[in-house]
């Protein structure tokens, strides 16, 4: 019979390189003492890396660039799966999404229907914000990330290049799915998204 090392090492090495893993997903080998043990020791092997407590990456390792690190929201989307929640990205984090700001935040900040928790990863931190569940009645996924992004620049600050950028967004999606999303959003942010849609109609 399999030590319980070998048996986690053996589930690790049918991943996919590249995939984030939790130790939750090796409860039926053993105790949980057991297996942080083995993944402590298949850390200091070098077969995985612990991303940050109670979070671990079997990686992609380049010949030349070396550890190919995952994003933060592919990190912060395995937790999300791993809890059942679902999760919106806020803030400058939701500007850099949609291509509105180049800078990647140090302290990426989620809504979530979740637990609300914070996270490092790194020389950056994951927070997960609890929020009431009407903010996560959009149909799109673009729309909430609009809404977000349009809250961080704020009302009196949004130039035509952003709103640019926002309706070739938008227009991406089914233009009744806009419309009905832009509802649930404050009413000076449907104002806006409405009028992107319009404007389209015009064009």
């Amino acid at each position: 019979m399999q030590s319980i090392h070998q048996q986690i090492l053996t589930i690790i090495h049918s991943f996919e390189q590249g995939k984030i893993f939790f130790p939750e997903q090796f409860g039926h080998i053993g105790s949980n003492e057991s297996i942080r043990q083995a993944l402590s020791r298949i850390c200091k092997d070098g077969i995985i890396i612990r991303l940050s407590k109670g979070v671990y990456l079997y990686p992609v390792i380049d010949n030349e660039l070396g550890v190919m690190y995952p994003s933060v929201d592919t990190v912060a989307k395995a937790i999300a799966q791993r809890d059942k929640a679902r999760i919106i990205p806020t803030g400058a984090y939701a500007l850099n999404q949609l291509g509105l700001s180049t800078q990647v935040p140090m302290n990426v900040v989620y809504l979530t229907d979740g637990i609300p928790r914070k996270i490092s990863i790194g020389k950056q931190t994951i927070t997960f914000k609890q929020t009431a569940p009407k903010n996560f009645s959009f149909k799109s996924e673009v729309t909430p990330l609009v809404v977000s992004a349009l809250k961080e620049i704020g009302r009196n600050l949004i130039t035509d290049s952003d709103l640019a950028q926002i309706q070739k967004i938008l227009l991406v999606e089914a233009k009744e799915i806009i419309i009905s999303d832009a509802y649930i959003a404050p009413q000076w942010i449907t104002d806006i998204i409405l009028s992107l849609i319009n404007e389209s109609e015009n064009e």
